[in-house]
């Protein structure tokens, strides 16, 4: 039995690091990182290419699911490395590593799976918050949306914190980058409907049961003043209290799960 990497500088442990810690990386390489075993059965679910799986010295002992895990993608012949148990966590990014690791092919998606899919199309302008991304990506997957699509300056996808957030929703979820956020919106052309904290249409009011843009902005700046301008129409989500509106995944959640209930109407209507 081959002898479990003891040493950091291992090349492929090395690189294991650089995808992790590099958004540049990752995009060069079209390469992600799954840490932990529920993202990794995720992974081997998928069915996609792994290039690398690392897992700690006798990982899968007392385990089930982890030698489930193990025997099915030793079965599939993926390349697995065995890494004795401190080095592993020096390069896992979480508090509380669970010892497995995957390099992984990235999701490959077009505009065309956008257009394809039905219900509304989360557009991202600038969200700089990985979580918030992968919580996004969690909540769209769950309500049933078409997928997101990403403007300039928001979070990679493939950051590790957004993929834990996701729960494997960004393994499966069409997201696309555009570069020209005004020539995307005019390319699927639904109507854009953003947020806003007074003055809009309630959101248990407003018309959602259609395809539709949900327009959201940066944590604190908000949506771009030129994507704004147009916007067909804006959503209000009333507060009581002291509180002057939620935070944007749990405003994307509240938005996306009413227009989910319209559907469901619709169709029972």
């Amino acid at each position: 039995m081959t002898r479990p990497i003891s040493s950091p500088r291992n090349e492929r442990l090395r690189w294991l690091r650089r995808l992790l810690g590099d958004r540049r990386q990752r995009r060069r390489e079209g390469v992600w990182v799954a840490e932990g075993l529920r993202l990794a059965e995720e992974v081997c679910a998928a069915g996609g290419e792994v290039f690398l799986w690392a897992v700690e010295e006798s990982w899968e002992a007392g385990d089930e699911r982890a030698a489930a895990l193990l025997a099915a993608v030793t079965g599939r012949g993926d390349p697995v490395v065995r890494v004795q148990r401190g080095v592993l966590r020096e390069l896992a990014t979480t508090e509380t590593p669970q010892g497995v690791l995957a390099a992984f092919a990235a999701p490959r998606w077009q505009l065309d799976d956008l257009r394809s899919a039905r219900g509304p199309v989360v557009l991202l302008d600038r969200l700089q918050d990985p979580g918030n991304l992968g919580t996004i990506a969690r909540v769209a997957e769950g309500a049933g949306a078409a997928g997101l699509a990403l403007t300039p300056g928001t979070a990679d996808p493939g950051n590790p914190k957004a993929l834990r957030a996701s729960a494997g929703a960004l393994l499966r979820l069409p997201v696309v980058r555009v570069a020209s956020p005004p020539q995307f919106l005019e390319s699927v052309g639904l109507p854009v409907l953003t947020t806003s904290g007074a003055g809009g249409t309630p959101y248990d009011s407003a018309p959602l049961g259609r395809p539709f843009v949900l327009l959201l902005g940066q944590e604190g700046g908000g949506v771009s003043t030129e994507l704004a301008a147009v916007a067909d129409a804006r959503i209000t989500i009333p507060m009581a209290g002291g509180l002057e509106s939620l935070n944007v995944a749990s405003a994307c959640a509240v938005i996306l799960y009413e227009a989910a209930r319209q559907r469901r109407a619709a169709g029972a209507g």
